[in-house]
């Protein structure tokens, strides 16, 4: 009989721990794009010879303080699969409620392989670093990483306007499926100008932090 009497009680108490964890871990999704782009932000103003006209900010990680963008792009990765995690709590049972988390944790994890293998150097950063750029093993798999990771934010976006619509959020639904095509159009324009590439995955970063936070308030 005690048994019984314990065994709800038990359950009462584990859902307010649940909730309280979900909310972290939305909490990180929330601050991850804003945290990275202040990290970078902060030393592209610092480091000799980096331009943002001219350098993309995955090339910080390259050169003496470079340890300190591998590890932005680790504790970025750690906060974005975090805020998947909550997000599918927040979503478990409707629309966008599998795809979008696992398409946001897909794009957390292109942050890890980031960190796991740097940019190449080139555009004159590091400062000695020629102007021309030499694609390696490790630039290329850099590479291909981030566009996988920002292909799935994109699709992640066009999933999650489906939760947004939902909830009679019909602006941001909208703005959920007009943001990828000018992060998409920055990726394009990257040959052009870096500073298009910056901008593009930047908003992306940004947009990501509005929506979780728009799906974490209930």
């Amino acid at each position: 009989m005690t048994d019984m009497l314990t065994a709800p009680r038990r359950v009462l108490s584990a859902a307010p721990a649940a909730r309280s964890t979900a909310r972290w871990a939305l909490a990180g999704g929330v601050v991850a794009g804003p945290l990275f782009l202040a990290v970078g932000l902060a030393q592209g103003c610092m480091r000799d010879g980096f331009d943002f006209t001219r350098n993309a900010i995955s090339q910080l990680a390259l050169g003496g303080a470079g340890w300190i963008q591998t590890a932005s792009f680790v504790l970025t990765g750690a906060l974005l699969i975090a805020g998947a995690a909550g997000l599918r709590r927040a979503l478990r049972g409707g629309s966008g409620g599998t795809w979008g988390p696992a398409l946001v944790g897909v794009f957390g994890a292109s942050f890890w392989a980031a960190a796991a293998f740097p940019a190449d150097a080139g555009a004159g950063f590091p400062v000695g670093a020629p102007e021309a750029t030499v694609m390696s093993g490790h630039g290329a798999v850099h590479m291909f990483g981030g566009m996988i990771g920002y292909l799935a934010l994109c699709a992640a976006f066009v999933v999650l306007a489906r939760p947004l619509a939902a909830r009679g959020l019909r602006g941001w639904a909208v703005a959920s499926r007009v943001v990828p095509v000018v992060v998409l159009a920055g990726f394009m324009a990257s040959a052009a100008s870096v500073l298009a590439f910056t901008v593009g995955a930047g908003l992306g970063l940004l947009w990501l932090s509005a929506v979780t936070a728009r799906l974490a308030d209930r």
